[in-house]
C-alpha cells in the first residue's frame, strides 16, 4: 500500500470518528443504566449507590406510581434536559440536554413511564 492511500485512510478514519451525527443506537434502558442508576437505582427507586443518608434531597423514586403520576411528560422532559436547579429541584441532578438527543430524552420519558407503570397527569 502506498503512502498516499494510507494517509487517505487515516484521514478518513479520523473524520468518521470525530464527525457529528455518529449514532450508537443506544436504548433508553441502556442510557438509564449509564446515566441514572447511580442515583436513582437499578429499579428506579431512588436508592442508587451514590445516595447517602446526609444528602439534602433524595433522588426521585421513578418506580412510584403515585409520585410519577403527578408529573406531566413535559415536567420529566424539562428535568432531564435542564437538570434539577433549572426546575427548582435538586442541585445534584445534572442537565442532560447536551448529552442526550431530543429523541433519546423522549424515549427516556417513556422508559420512566414503564418503571412507574403510570401515565402523565
Amino acid at each position: 500500500m502506498n503512502k498516499k492511500a494510507l494517509y487517505f485512510i487515516m484521514i478518513f478514519a479520523v473524520m468518521m470518528t470525530l464527525g457529528k451525527g455518529i449514532s450508537y443506537a443506544v436504548t433508553a434502558e441502556e442510557n438509564y443504566k449509564f446515566y441514572c442508576v447511580q442515583c436513582h437505582g437499578p429499579a428506579g427507586k431512588g436508592d442508587g449507590i451514590n445516595v447517602t443518608k446526609d444528602m439534602a434531597v433524595t433522588p426521585r423514586n421513578h418506580a412510584s406510581t403515585a409520585d410519577m403520576s403527578k408529573l406531566s411528560d413535559a415536567d420529566i422532559t424539562n428535568a432531564i434536559t435542564d437538570g434539577g436547579p433549572a426546575n427548582s429541584k435538586s442541585p445534584l441532578m445534572p442537565p442532560f440536554g447536551k448529552t442526550l438527543t431530543a429523541d433519546e430524552i423522549k424515549d427516556m420519558v417513556s422508559h420512566l413511564r414503564k418503571l412507574c407503570k403510570c401515565t402523565a397527569k
